[in-house]
């Protein structure tokens, strides 16, 4: 469950560091840079959090 509140909060500081770079007046590349890195970590620990939510004890077979 830590894994998707932590994907959670790097989602919203994705947006954020984006909305940051597209509103402000000069062209700051750290935003941009910040956002590709909260954009990663996302899939990462949507990826850790997915891959702990599958049970691996168990066959899963078609006809089920």
């Amino acid at each position: 469950m830590l894994y998707a509140l932590m994907a959670l909060i790097t989602a919203v500081l994705a947006v954020g560091s984006f909305y940051l770079y597209t509103s402000g007046g000069g062209a700051n590349t750290l935003y941009i840079i910040a956002a590709i890195v909260f954009i990663l970590l996302t899939v990462v620990l949507g990826g850790l959090f997915l891959s702990g939510r599958v049970n691996k004890k168990e066959d899963i077979h078609i006809t089920e």
